[in-house]
């Protein structure tokens, strides 16, 4: 009985030890078979690159005098921000306003509003209730047409490096 329960002892063990064993050809059979995928499909990529490439032709430049040369107004590409406002402090908004400055705090809203003043702006407070906290907008020019608002914005955008236009509802 000594002899038996020592064989199967023996012959689980190795059983064990045999049929846990991890298979590197397997592992390294499906390592070969994705990096020949990867490079058959960067393959495929590029050859496509390639025939769209000879599709394109390149049309040489036709020079002009600069005289001949017409500047195009960019103010369709400006960013316009849309923001339900009220006038706290102003004359009222027009379609398109410069807005220089934002302050949770009304103060500092009129302390930026008394300098522009001061340096012949009429400037005006609008309040943003729709945003927590309420923001105070100082509004440094107004105008009805967003081209006119650009070019001021872009003027205000050398003191104020934060300008920005504002098209109140």
């Amino acid at each position: 009985m000594k002899k038996y329960t020592l064989f199967c002892a023996a012959l689980c063990a190795a059983m064990l030890f045999t049929g846990c064993k991890s298979s590197e050809s397997a592992y390294k059979q499906a390592y070969l078979k994705a990096k020949q995928q990867e490079e058959l499909q960067q393959k495929q990529e590029a050859e496509a690159q390639a025939a769209k490439n000879e599709n394109n032709v390149v049309v040489p430049m036709e020079e002009k005098p600069v005289t001949q040369t017409q500047v195009v107004d960019n103010a369709d590409n400006v960013p316009v921000r849309q923001e339900t406002v009220s006038v706290v402090a102003g004359a009222g908004l027009k379609n398109f306003s410069v807005v220089v400055g934002s302050f949770s705090l009304k103060a500092n809203a009129e302390g930026l509003q008394q300098t522009l003043n001061a340096q012949g702006y009429n400037a005006q407070i609008v309040i943003n209730n729709q945003v927590s906290p309420a923001m105070y907008r100082v509004v440094a020019t107004t105008f009805d047409t967003k081209g006119e608002a650009a070019a001021s914005r872009n003027a205000l955008q050398e003191k104020y490096p934060g300008a920005w236009l504002l098209y109140a509802k």
